[in-house]
């Protein structure tokens, strides 16, 4: 095993230090637990906290600021935070006004973040929660009871948070970020395994011509191994799983995002987008907008994932609302 640690027990600690001191006009800690803050927190929203395992960055911290998350709570490598600390990310963030969580669909999430959610309703705060299930490739694996969520997140934390900020609900939010995650599903493949640092061997074996489809972002088994195909072979299966799940009519706009996990260079992320945006012409899709580059990653698991969102105009005007945070910056159009 070959890595840029310390001690392999210290890399999460390490790791928020060094997005803390590089990002420091933007998010902070909060003292005592793995919990990335906004730094200047608006007052007069609602807040919008979520969070999970390490290993994916730069979800989900580097999502926190300017139109998208107020807070992250960080577990260890693809482990859960505890119901404790996600409650004192939640309380750090409580303006009264209202807090959402925004919870991928597994296992352990699930569990500590309805504990953490009861534990704040006891408190008298005002919270509700969105599960995330956009993996369309298996309905039940590892960690879930359900489809998993993965990349596809991003589009619900930038969607609800640039709804925050123009001052709607907390009721409206919710429903709107609910809109989302039934309009957007992805797919994955995976070229390589990855390595967890203090487990210090690869979680799973590929062989040198073998690409497994479907497989989720901590390893979970996917759809199937298959030789290694072309990027437009990749594109082609990914994109008709999706259609398949959702039908898509010819017309519609939509967004997509080609997400890395994390060993994949940008060079073939483009190269999958071409075939992507090719695919979508064929459909007679119309793409609004794209994404291309890390948003949810497996440590340095070679491979990518798709998706595709269908939108309406609310939608389109919320996408393209500014963010400013340490892994997305965007400026009106």
């Amino acid at each position: 095993m070959k890595k840029i640690i310390n001690n392999p027990e210290e890399v999460i600690n390490d790791m928020i230090q060094g997005m803390i001191f590089t990002h420091s006009d933007k998010i902070k800690k909060l003292e005592n637990y793995n919990v990335i803050l906004r730094k200047n927190l608006n007052k007069k929203k609602v807040s919008i906290i979520s969070g999970g395992g390490s290993g994916h960055e730069p979800a989900h911290g580097g999502f926190v600021g300017f139109g998208m998350l107020d807070a992250a709570v960080v577990g260890e490598v693809f482990t859960s935070p505890t119901p404790d600390q996600i409650f004192n990310g939640i309380k750090a963030i409580d303006n009264g006004l209202g807090i959402l969580m925004i919870i991928k669909n597994y296992s352990g999430d699930i569990m500590n973040f309805t504990i953490a959610e009861e534990m704040a309703q006891a408190n008298g705060v005002e919270i509700l929660k969105i599960i995330v299930d956009d993996d369309v490739a298996v309905e039940n694996s590892t960690y879930t009871t359900g489809r998993r969520g993965i990349a596809g997140t991003i589009f619900v934390h930038k969607i609800t948070g640039a709804m925050a900020e123009n001052g709607a609900s907390l009721k409206d939010i919710h429903k709107m970020g609910e809109k989302v995650v039934k309009n957007v599903r992805s797919k994955g493949i995976a070229l390589s395994s990855c390595v967890i640092p203090s487990v210090g061997k690869p979680n799973f074996q590929l062989g040198e011509d073998e690409i497994e489809i479907g497989m989720g972002i901590h390893g979970e088994p996917g759809v199937k191994r298959a030789k290694i195909m072309s990027a437009r072979e990749i594109a082609d299966n990914l994109v008709k799983s999706i259609i398949l799940d959702l039908p898509f009519n010819p017309g519609e706009e939509v967004a997509v995002l080609v997400n890395g996990l994390g060993g994949t260079p940008l060079m073939e992320l483009y190269i999958l987008n071409r075939n992507l945006a090719e695919l979508c012409q064929k459909l007679g899709l119309k793409i609004y907008k794209t994404y291309v580059n890390n948003f949810m990653t497996s440590l340095e698991m070679a491979g990518a994932s798709i998706s595709i969102l269908k939108l309406d105009q609310e939608m389109k005007y919320l996408l393209d609302y500014p963010a400013n945070t340490p892994a997305f910056v965007q400026w009106k159009k």
